[in-house]
Protein backbone atom coordinates (compact mmCIF):
# COMPACT_ATOMS: atom_id res chain seq x y z
CA UNK A 1 0.00 0.00 0.00
CA UNK A 2 3.10 2.41 1.08
CA UNK A 3 4.41 1.71 -2.42
CA UNK A 4 1.31 2.37 -4.47
CA UNK A 5 0.62 5.64 -2.49
CA UNK A 6 4.29 7.13 -3.22
CA UNK A 7 3.53 5.92 -7.23
CA UNK A 8 0.73 8.29 -6.87
CA UNK A 9 2.48 10.96 -5.89
CA UNK A 10 5.60 10.01 -8.12
CA UNK A 11 3.02 9.98 -11.27
CA UNK A 12 1.87 13.26 -10.44
CA UNK A 13 4.82 14.98 -10.64
CA UNK A 14 6.56 13.34 -13.02
CA UNK A 15 3.84 14.44 -15.87
CA UNK A 16 4.92 17.65 -14.21
CA UNK A 17 8.17 18.13 -14.98
CA UNK A 18 8.46 15.36 -17.73
CA UNK A 19 8.94 18.73 -20.14
CA UNK A 20 11.66 20.00 -18.04
CA UNK A 21 13.99 16.94 -17.51
CA UNK A 22 16.90 18.25 -17.71
CA UNK A 23 16.40 20.87 -15.26
CA UNK A 24 17.85 20.62 -12.33
CA UNK A 25 16.99 19.90 -8.83
CA UNK A 26 17.61 23.88 -7.93
CA UNK A 27 15.78 25.22 -11.20
CA UNK A 28 12.65 22.97 -10.63
CA UNK A 29 12.36 23.95 -6.78
CA UNK A 30 12.46 27.39 -7.91
CA UNK A 31 10.07 27.27 -10.82
CA UNK A 32 7.72 24.35 -10.16
CA UNK A 33 4.69 24.45 -8.77
CA UNK A 34 2.10 21.99 -7.07
CA UNK A 35 -0.57 21.59 -9.68
CA UNK A 36 -4.75 22.36 -8.02
CA UNK A 37 -5.38 18.83 -7.74
CA UNK A 38 -2.34 18.06 -5.37
CA UNK A 39 -4.36 18.64 -2.26
CA UNK A 40 -6.58 16.16 -2.69
CA UNK A 41 -3.82 13.48 -4.06
CA UNK A 42 -2.20 13.95 -0.26
CA UNK A 43 -5.55 13.43 1.17
CA UNK A 44 -6.37 10.42 -0.83
CA UNK A 45 -3.37 8.98 -0.10
CA UNK A 46 -3.36 9.62 3.50
CA UNK A 47 -7.10 7.74 3.71
CA UNK A 48 -5.10 4.79 2.16
CA UNK A 49 -2.14 4.59 4.06
CA UNK A 50 -2.30 7.25 7.30
CA UNK A 51 1.04 6.08 8.14
CA UNK A 52 2.69 8.51 5.42
CA UNK A 53 5.11 11.34 7.00
CA UNK A 54 3.18 13.87 5.48
CA UNK A 55 -0.57 13.10 6.77
CA UNK A 56 -0.12 15.30 10.22
CA UNK A 57 0.87 18.48 7.55
CA UNK A 58 -1.29 21.33 8.14
CA UNK A 59 -2.16 22.84 4.64
CA UNK A 60 0.39 25.28 4.75
CA UNK A 61 2.62 22.79 4.46
CA UNK A 62 1.85 21.75 1.09
CA UNK A 63 4.38 23.80 -0.73
CA UNK A 64 7.06 21.79 1.12
CA UNK A 65 5.56 18.83 0.41
CA UNK A 66 5.18 19.38 -3.08
CA UNK A 67 9.22 20.36 -2.83
CA UNK A 68 10.08 17.01 -1.40
CA UNK A 69 8.35 15.16 -4.29
CA UNK A 70 10.57 17.09 -6.77
CA UNK A 71 13.63 16.33 -4.71
CA UNK A 72 12.78 12.93 -4.28
CA UNK A 73 12.38 12.44 -7.72
CA UNK A 74 15.46 13.84 -8.70
CA UNK A 75 17.34 11.58 -6.17
CA UNK A 76 15.65 8.90 -6.94
CA UNK A 77 17.25 9.53 -10.67
CA UNK A 78 20.50 10.39 -9.54
CA UNK A 79 20.36 7.23 -7.66
CA UNK A 80 19.71 5.00 -10.62
CA UNK A 81 16.72 3.39 -9.17
CA UNK A 82 14.60 1.13 -12.39
CA UNK A 83 11.72 2.42 -12.13
CA UNK A 84 10.67 5.68 -10.49
CA UNK A 85 7.70 5.88 -11.54
CA UNK A 86 6.80 3.09 -8.94
CA UNK A 87 9.05 3.03 -6.82
CA UNK A 88 12.08 4.21 -5.11
CA UNK A 89 13.58 2.11 -2.68
CA UNK A 90 17.65 3.32 -2.42
CA UNK A 91 19.54 6.86 -2.26
CA UNK A 92 22.97 6.28 -3.89
CA UNK A 93 25.22 9.12 -3.62
CA UNK A 94 28.03 7.10 -3.27
CA UNK A 95 31.42 8.70 -5.06
CA UNK A 96 29.01 12.03 -5.44
CA UNK A 97 30.77 14.66 -3.70
CA UNK A 98 29.56 17.29 -5.52
CA UNK A 99 25.91 16.63 -4.90
CA UNK A 100 25.66 14.87 -1.88
CA UNK A 101 25.78 17.81 0.74
CA UNK A 102 23.24 19.45 -1.61
CA UNK A 103 20.94 16.44 -1.08
CA UNK A 104 21.47 16.30 2.41
CA UNK A 105 21.35 20.16 2.62
CA UNK A 106 17.18 19.74 1.81
CA UNK A 107 16.00 19.00 5.19
CA UNK A 108 12.43 19.21 4.18
CA UNK A 109 13.03 16.42 2.28
CA UNK A 110 14.05 14.08 4.73
CA UNK A 111 11.54 15.53 6.79
CA UNK A 112 8.82 13.62 4.58
CA UNK A 113 11.05 10.79 3.56
CA UNK A 114 9.30 8.06 1.16
CA UNK A 115 8.61 5.00 3.38
CA UNK A 116 9.92 3.34 0.61
CA UNK A 117 13.29 3.85 0.71
CA UNK A 118 15.21 1.32 2.86
CA UNK A 119 19.52 1.79 2.02
CA UNK A 120 20.99 4.77 2.04
CA UNK A 121 24.81 5.08 0.88
CA UNK A 122 26.31 8.39 1.28
CA UNK A 123 30.03 6.99 1.10
CA UNK A 124 33.13 8.17 -0.45
CA UNK A 125 31.87 11.88 -0.62
CA UNK A 126 34.39 13.75 2.01
CA UNK A 127 31.74 14.74 4.16
CA UNK A 128 32.49 16.73 7.15
CA UNK A 129 31.21 18.46 10.09
CA UNK A 130 28.72 16.55 12.58
CA UNK A 131 26.95 13.24 11.74
CA UNK A 132 23.83 14.15 9.52
CA UNK A 133 20.91 13.22 11.91
CA UNK A 134 18.75 14.44 9.36
CA UNK A 135 19.20 11.04 7.58
CA UNK A 136 17.87 9.01 10.57
CA UNK A 137 14.28 10.64 9.92
CA UNK A 138 13.82 7.63 7.41
CA UNK A 139 13.33 5.48 10.14
CA UNK A 140 12.49 2.49 7.92
CA UNK A 141 15.71 2.15 6.63
CA UNK A 142 17.27 -1.05 6.60
CA UNK A 143 20.71 0.21 5.34
CA UNK A 144 22.90 3.00 5.61
CA UNK A 145 26.48 3.64 4.70
CA UNK A 146 28.49 6.81 5.79
CA UNK A 147 32.40 5.53 5.23
CA UNK A 148 35.19 6.84 4.06
CA UNK A 149 34.38 10.45 5.01
CA UNK A 150 35.51 13.31 7.46
CA UNK A 151 32.70 13.59 9.67
CA UNK A 152 33.61 14.05 13.43
CA UNK A 153 32.48 15.37 16.94
CA UNK A 154 29.82 13.70 18.72
CA UNK A 155 27.89 10.56 17.19
CA UNK A 156 24.17 10.37 18.39
CA UNK A 157 24.02 6.84 19.68
CA UNK A 158 20.20 7.84 21.39
CA UNK A 159 18.90 8.78 17.72
CA UNK A 160 19.40 5.26 16.44
CA UNK A 161 16.78 3.63 19.05
CA UNK A 162 14.08 3.95 16.56
CA UNK A 163 15.56 2.63 13.37
CA UNK A 164 14.89 -0.67 14.45
CA UNK A 165 15.53 -2.17 10.92
CA UNK A 166 18.56 -1.21 10.98
CA UNK A 167 20.98 -3.90 10.16
CA UNK A 168 23.51 -3.16 8.23
CA UNK A 169 25.67 -0.04 9.28
CA UNK A 170 28.79 1.66 7.91
CA UNK A 171 30.77 4.10 9.77
CA UNK A 172 34.64 2.90 8.83
CA UNK A 173 37.25 5.76 7.89
CA UNK A 174 35.51 8.85 9.61
CA UNK A 175 36.59 10.72 13.00
CA UNK A 176 34.22 10.33 15.69
CA UNK A 177 34.90 11.20 19.16
CA UNK A 178 35.30 7.80 20.99
CA UNK A 179 32.19 6.19 23.01
CA UNK A 180 31.55 6.08 26.40
CA UNK A 181 31.37 3.35 28.04
CA UNK A 182 27.87 3.09 28.46
CA UNK A 183 27.05 2.92 24.71
CA UNK A 184 29.00 0.22 24.21
CA UNK A 185 26.10 -1.92 23.93
CA UNK A 186 25.07 -0.34 20.64
CA UNK A 187 28.25 -2.20 18.59
CA UNK A 188 26.85 -5.16 19.38
CA UNK A 189 24.04 -4.83 16.89
CA UNK A 190 26.63 -4.42 14.00
CA UNK A 191 29.75 -6.14 12.78
CA UNK A 192 32.94 -4.99 14.29
CA UNK A 193 33.81 -3.99 10.31
CA UNK A 194 30.73 -1.30 10.64
CA UNK A 195 33.41 0.42 13.10
CA UNK A 196 36.78 0.25 11.42
CA UNK A 197 39.28 3.16 12.03
CA UNK A 198 35.69 5.31 12.60
CA UNK A 199 36.96 6.65 16.34
CA UNK A 200 33.95 5.76 18.09
CA UNK A 201 35.89 2.46 19.18
CA UNK A 202 38.70 3.15 21.88
CA UNK A 203 42.17 2.65 20.68
CA UNK A 204 42.98 -0.81 22.09
CA UNK A 205 46.72 0.85 23.18
CA UNK A 206 44.94 3.63 24.75
CA UNK A 207 42.21 1.56 26.16
CA UNK A 208 44.80 -0.49 27.84
CA UNK A 209 46.59 2.82 29.09
CA UNK A 210 43.53 4.23 30.47
CA UNK A 211 42.63 1.00 32.14
CA UNK A 212 45.73 0.66 33.42
CA UNK A 213 45.77 4.63 34.28
CA UNK A 214 42.66 3.95 36.10
CA UNK A 215 43.03 0.21 38.12
CA UNK A 216 46.18 2.00 39.64
CA UNK A 217 45.67 5.85 39.85
CA UNK A 218 42.52 5.69 41.12
CA UNK A 219 43.69 3.95 44.21
CA UNK A 220 46.96 6.36 44.52
CA UNK A 221 44.48 9.42 43.89
CA UNK A 222 42.29 8.01 47.08
CA UNK A 223 45.07 7.53 49.52
CA UNK A 224 46.52 10.76 48.51
CA UNK A 225 43.17 12.40 49.00
CA UNK A 226 42.53 10.53 52.22
CA UNK A 227 46.23 11.69 53.33
CA UNK A 228 45.62 15.43 52.09
CA UNK A 229 42.58 15.39 54.42
CA UNK A 230 44.08 13.36 57.73
CA UNK A 231 46.98 15.85 57.15
CA UNK A 232 44.34 18.70 56.72
CA UNK A 233 42.34 17.76 59.94
CA UNK A 234 45.21 16.28 62.26
CA UNK A 235 48.43 18.21 61.31
CA UNK A 236 47.61 21.33 60.12
CA UNK A 237 43.70 22.42 60.74
CA UNK A 238 44.69 26.00 60.97
CA UNK A 239 44.26 25.77 56.87
CA UNK A 240 40.37 24.88 57.02
CA UNK A 241 37.73 27.37 57.73
CA UNK A 242 36.99 28.83 61.07
CA UNK A 243 33.82 27.27 61.35
CA UNK A 244 35.56 23.56 61.18
CA UNK A 245 38.31 23.87 63.55
CA UNK A 246 39.06 24.00 67.25
CA UNK A 247 40.19 27.84 67.86
CA UNK A 248 42.23 26.44 70.99
CA UNK A 249 44.17 23.44 69.60
CA UNK A 250 47.27 23.67 67.95
CA UNK A 251 49.45 20.61 66.56
CA UNK A 252 52.49 19.62 66.60
CA UNK A 253 52.95 20.41 63.13
CA UNK A 254 51.37 23.92 63.46
CA UNK A 255 53.78 25.03 66.19
CA UNK A 256 56.92 23.90 64.09
CA UNK A 257 55.43 26.02 61.31
CA UNK A 258 54.83 28.81 63.51
CA UNK A 259 58.80 28.75 64.85
CA UNK A 260 60.33 27.78 61.76
CA UNK A 261 60.71 24.18 62.92
CA UNK A 262 61.93 25.66 66.48
CA UNK A 263 64.75 27.93 65.20
CA UNK A 264 67.39 29.74 67.33
CA UNK A 265 66.11 32.85 65.36
CA UNK A 266 62.57 32.22 67.27
CA UNK A 267 64.42 31.27 70.82
CA UNK A 268 63.39 34.13 73.66
CA UNK A 269 64.76 32.24 75.98
CA UNK A 270 65.22 28.74 77.71
CA UNK A 271 65.07 28.01 81.41
CA UNK A 272 64.27 25.42 83.53
CA UNK A 273 61.65 22.61 82.47
CA UNK A 274 60.90 24.69 78.86
CA UNK A 275 61.91 26.94 76.21
CA UNK A 276 60.34 30.31 75.11
CA UNK A 277 59.68 31.11 71.60
CA UNK A 278 58.10 33.80 69.46
CA UNK A 279 56.58 32.31 66.52
CA UNK A 280 53.79 33.63 64.10
CA UNK A 281 50.43 31.73 63.13
CA UNK A 282 49.22 31.22 59.43
CA UNK A 283 46.94 34.15 60.22
CA UNK A 284 50.07 36.74 60.58
CA UNK A 285 49.43 36.85 64.20
CA UNK A 286 52.72 37.20 66.63
CA UNK A 287 52.92 34.57 69.34
CA UNK A 288 54.46 33.52 72.39
CA UNK A 289 54.85 29.41 72.59
CA UNK A 290 56.33 28.33 75.79
CA UNK A 291 57.35 24.46 75.52
CA UNK A 292 57.56 21.80 77.47
CA UNK A 293 59.91 18.61 76.60
CA UNK A 294 59.00 16.60 79.75
CA UNK A 295 57.35 13.12 79.92
CA UNK A 296 54.46 13.33 81.92
CA UNK A 297 52.19 10.32 82.95
CA UNK A 298 48.36 10.35 80.97
CA UNK A 299 46.86 11.10 83.97
CA UNK A 300 48.91 14.75 83.82
CA UNK A 301 48.23 15.07 80.62
CA UNK A 302 44.34 15.10 81.26
CA UNK A 303 44.94 17.40 83.84
CA UNK A 304 47.04 19.36 81.42
CA UNK A 305 44.38 19.92 79.23
CA UNK A 306 41.85 20.67 81.76
CA UNK A 307 43.60 23.16 82.59
CA UNK A 308 44.10 24.50 79.47
CA UNK A 309 40.92 24.69 78.89
CA UNK A 310 40.23 27.19 81.74
CA UNK A 311 42.86 29.17 80.71
CA UNK A 312 41.29 30.26 77.39
CA UNK A 313 38.18 31.21 78.96
CA UNK A 314 39.97 33.79 81.23
CA UNK A 315 40.12 37.25 80.02
CA UNK A 316 42.05 40.49 82.08
CA UNK A 317 43.71 43.17 81.59
CA UNK A 318 46.69 42.41 83.64
CA UNK A 319 46.53 38.57 82.37
CA UNK A 320 48.41 37.78 79.35
CA UNK A 321 45.60 36.18 76.79
CA UNK A 322 45.83 32.41 75.89
CA UNK A 323 45.46 31.53 72.78
CA UNK A 324 45.34 27.68 73.10
CA UNK A 325 47.64 24.61 73.58
CA UNK A 326 49.80 21.54 72.67
CA UNK A 327 48.96 17.97 73.75
CA UNK A 328 51.47 15.46 71.90
CA UNK A 329 53.89 12.65 73.51
CA UNK A 330 56.21 14.70 71.56
CA UNK A 331 55.81 18.03 73.44
CA UNK A 332 53.44 20.21 75.02
CA UNK A 333 52.59 23.70 74.61
CA UNK A 334 51.08 26.86 75.42
CA UNK A 335 50.14 29.10 73.00
CA UNK A 336 49.33 33.17 74.28
CA UNK A 337 49.47 36.44 72.43
CA UNK A 338 53.10 37.50 71.87
CA UNK A 339 53.60 41.30 74.27
CA UNK A 340 56.56 43.39 73.32
CA UNK A 341 56.75 44.81 76.90
CA UNK A 342 59.73 43.58 79.20
CA UNK A 343 60.08 41.31 82.42
CA UNK A 344 59.49 43.17 85.58
CA UNK A 345 62.98 42.12 87.01
CA UNK A 346 64.38 44.27 83.68
CA UNK A 347 62.37 47.21 84.13
CA UNK A 348 63.31 47.65 87.87
CA UNK A 349 66.65 47.14 86.52
CA UNK A 350 67.32 49.39 83.58
CA UNK A 351 64.16 51.75 84.16
CA UNK A 352 64.55 52.80 88.08
CA UNK A 353 61.08 53.08 88.48
CA UNK A 354 59.30 55.46 91.09
CA UNK A 355 57.85 54.54 94.32
CA UNK A 356 54.53 55.33 92.11
CA UNK A 357 55.07 53.29 89.10
CA UNK A 358 55.92 50.30 91.46
CA UNK A 359 52.62 50.87 93.12
CA UNK A 360 51.36 50.79 90.22
CA UNK A 361 52.73 47.37 89.05
CA UNK A 362 51.76 45.78 92.29
CA UNK A 363 48.02 46.79 92.19
CA UNK A 364 47.46 45.56 88.69
CA UNK A 365 49.58 41.91 89.49
CA UNK A 366 46.89 41.68 92.67
CA UNK A 367 43.54 42.96 90.33
CA UNK A 368 45.27 40.09 88.18
CA UNK A 369 45.45 37.65 90.91
CA UNK A 370 41.78 38.54 92.19
CA UNK A 371 40.16 37.83 89.22
CA UNK A 372 42.04 34.33 88.33
CA UNK A 373 40.83 33.32 92.16
CA UNK A 374 37.10 34.15 91.50
CA UNK A 375 36.82 32.88 88.14
CA UNK A 376 39.38 30.07 88.17
CA UNK A 377 40.91 29.05 91.75
CA UNK A 378 42.48 25.71 90.23
CA UNK A 379 44.88 27.59 88.32
CA UNK A 380 48.43 28.86 89.37
CA UNK A 381 51.04 31.40 88.24
CA UNK A 382 54.17 32.20 88.05
CA UNK A 383 54.64 35.77 90.12
CA UNK A 384 58.92 35.82 89.99
CA UNK A 385 59.69 39.51 88.31
CA UNK A 386 61.54 37.52 85.40
CA UNK A 387 58.20 35.85 84.51
CA UNK A 388 55.81 39.32 85.14
CA UNK A 389 55.99 41.15 82.13
CA UNK A 390 55.02 45.27 81.56
CA UNK A 391 53.43 46.08 79.00
CA UNK A 392 54.40 48.89 76.57
CA UNK A 393 51.59 51.31 78.23
CA UNK A 394 52.60 50.30 81.69
CA UNK A 395 50.72 47.40 82.74
CA UNK A 396 51.55 44.13 84.23
CA UNK A 397 51.22 40.91 82.89
CA UNK A 398 50.96 37.87 84.50
CA UNK A 399 52.20 36.07 81.71
CA UNK A 400 53.15 32.63 82.67
CA UNK A 401 50.75 29.96 84.55
CA UNK A 402 51.66 26.67 86.53
CA UNK A 403 49.95 23.02 86.42
CA UNK A 404 49.23 20.68 89.21
CA UNK A 405 47.43 20.52 92.74
CA UNK A 406 49.64 22.73 94.50
CA UNK A 407 47.82 25.50 93.42
CA UNK A 408 47.05 26.79 97.56
CA UNK A 409 45.73 30.06 98.00
CA UNK A 410 48.40 30.46 100.48
CA UNK A 411 51.51 29.86 98.72
CA UNK A 412 50.09 32.01 95.84
CA UNK A 413 49.59 34.91 98.65
CA UNK A 414 53.61 33.92 99.66
CA UNK A 415 54.97 34.15 95.85
CA UNK A 416 53.36 37.57 96.01
CA UNK A 417 55.09 38.64 99.17
CA UNK A 418 58.51 37.71 97.41
CA UNK A 419 57.18 39.80 94.89
CA UNK A 420 56.45 42.84 96.61
CA UNK A 421 59.62 42.45 98.58
CA UNK A 422 61.95 42.60 95.01
CA UNK A 423 59.51 45.13 93.78
CA UNK A 424 60.74 47.41 96.89
CA UNK A 425 64.06 46.39 97.37
CA UNK A 426 64.73 45.74 93.57
CA UNK A 427 66.88 42.30 94.76
CA UNK A 428 67.73 39.08 93.08
CA UNK A 429 67.13 36.33 95.40
CA UNK A 430 67.76 33.58 93.36
CA UNK A 431 70.75 35.84 92.09
CA UNK A 432 72.04 37.67 94.66
CA UNK A 433 71.60 35.06 97.99
CA UNK A 434 73.52 32.07 98.28
CA UNK A 435 70.12 30.05 99.79
CA UNK A 436 67.55 31.54 97.25
CA UNK A 437 64.36 32.65 98.77
CA UNK A 438 65.19 31.69 101.94
CA UNK A 439 68.29 34.00 102.39
CA UNK A 440 66.59 36.76 101.18
CA UNK A 441 64.22 36.98 103.41
CA UNK A 442 66.34 36.09 106.15
CA UNK A 443 67.90 39.46 104.83
CA UNK A 444 65.13 41.37 105.12
CA UNK A 445 64.25 40.57 108.58
CA UNK A 446 67.39 41.30 109.96
CA UNK A 447 67.21 44.59 108.87
CA UNK A 448 63.20 45.05 109.46
CA UNK A 449 62.51 47.23 111.12
CA UNK A 450 65.48 49.05 112.76
CA UNK A 451 67.51 49.11 109.79
CA UNK A 452 64.71 49.53 106.78
CA UNK A 453 66.38 51.69 105.24
CA UNK A 454 69.14 49.04 104.00
CA UNK A 455 66.00 47.07 101.97
CA UNK A 456 64.66 49.98 100.45
CA UNK A 457 65.64 50.49 96.52
CA UNK A 458 68.37 53.66 97.30
CA UNK A 459 67.78 54.78 93.89
CA UNK A 460 64.37 55.39 94.65
CA UNK A 461 65.73 58.27 97.28
CA UNK A 462 62.60 58.12 99.65
CA UNK A 463 61.95 60.14 102.49
CA UNK A 464 58.64 61.22 104.43
CA UNK A 465 55.46 59.57 103.79
CA UNK A 466 56.37 57.49 100.72
CA UNK A 467 59.48 56.08 102.94
CA UNK A 468 56.96 55.13 105.50
CA UNK A 469 54.60 53.42 102.40
CA UNK A 470 57.86 51.41 101.65
CA UNK A 471 58.67 50.17 105.38
CA UNK A 472 54.89 49.19 105.21
CA UNK A 473 55.43 47.24 102.12
CA UNK A 474 58.03 45.31 103.48
CA UNK A 475 55.99 44.61 106.43
CA UNK A 476 53.11 43.58 104.95
CA UNK A 477 55.79 41.45 101.98
CA UNK A 478 56.74 39.70 105.79
CA UNK A 479 53.06 38.91 106.43
CA UNK A 480 52.37 37.41 103.03
CA UNK A 481 55.79 35.12 103.53
CA UNK A 482 54.61 34.10 107.08
CA UNK A 483 53.71 30.52 106.44
CA UNK A 484 52.55 30.11 109.91
CA UNK A 485 48.95 29.27 110.95
CA UNK A 486 46.90 32.29 110.53
CA UNK A 487 49.14 34.75 110.15
CA UNK A 488 48.97 35.42 106.85
CA UNK A 489 46.71 38.27 105.40
CA UNK A 490 43.92 37.24 102.80
CA UNK A 491 43.99 38.28 99.41
CA UNK A 492 41.25 40.66 99.49
CA UNK A 493 42.89 42.50 102.75
CA UNK A 494 46.39 42.65 100.66
CA UNK A 495 44.72 44.01 97.59
CA UNK A 496 43.10 46.84 99.83
CA UNK A 497 45.73 47.65 101.62
CA UNK A 498 47.95 48.33 98.04
CA UNK A 499 45.14 50.20 96.75
CA UNK A 500 45.15 52.35 99.84
CA UNK A 501 48.65 53.11 99.84
CA UNK A 502 48.76 53.55 95.74
CA UNK A 503 45.95 55.77 96.22
CA UNK A 504 47.29 57.82 99.33
CA UNK A 505 50.48 58.10 97.64
CA UNK A 506 48.85 59.48 94.50
CA UNK A 507 46.77 62.47 97.02
CA UNK A 508 50.42 62.90 98.71
CA UNK A 509 51.71 63.64 95.18
CA UNK A 510 49.23 66.00 93.93
CA UNK A 511 49.50 67.88 96.98
CA UNK A 512 53.52 68.44 96.85
CA UNK A 513 52.80 69.25 93.14
CA UNK A 514 49.90 71.98 93.64
CA UNK A 515 52.46 73.00 96.63
CA UNK A 516 55.57 73.54 94.36
CA UNK A 517 52.82 75.59 92.10
CA UNK A 518 51.94 78.10 94.80
CA UNK A 519 55.58 78.59 95.98
CA UNK A 520 56.37 79.16 92.10
CA UNK A 521 53.45 81.45 91.72
CA UNK A 522 54.29 83.18 95.19
CA UNK A 523 57.85 84.19 94.06
CA UNK A 524 57.21 85.27 90.46
CA UNK A 525 54.36 87.75 92.42
CA UNK A 526 56.97 88.90 94.81
CA UNK A 527 59.19 89.32 91.59
CA UNK A 528 57.17 91.34 90.04
CA UNK A 529 56.27 93.30 93.61
CA UNK A 530 59.97 94.35 93.69
CA UNK A 531 60.30 95.33 89.66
Amino acid sequence: MALVASAAIFILITSTITASNSASVIDDLNNLHPPQDFAETIKHNCEMIPSLRYCNASPSDLTEIFKSTIVASHLCNESKNPNCVQTFTKIDLRNRPKIAPLYLSFSFFWKYCPLTIIDIDLSNNSLKGGFPTDVLKCSQIQALDLSHNELSGYFPFQDFSPLTNLTHLNLSYNHFSECKISNTHFFKRFKPSSFVHSGLIPNQGKFTLKALILLIGFPILVILVVGFFWWLCFKRPDYLPASLRSDHKFTVSMIEAATHDFSTKHLVGKFEGFDIYKGVLRNGTEVRIEIYWDKISNYSRRKFVEECSDLVRLSHRNLVRVLGWCNNGKLRAIVSEWNEGESVETWLLDSNPSWKRRLQVLVGVLEGMCYVEEERPQIGYDLRTRSVLVSEDGEPLISRFKFGDQHSIMKKIYKFGIFLLEMVSNKRPREEFQSGEAGFLEWVKMHYPGSVRKVIDERMKLTGRPFEQASQGVGLGLMCTDLSAGMQPGLSQIANVIRKVYQSHLVLTSLNHNRLLGIDKGEGHQRMQTK
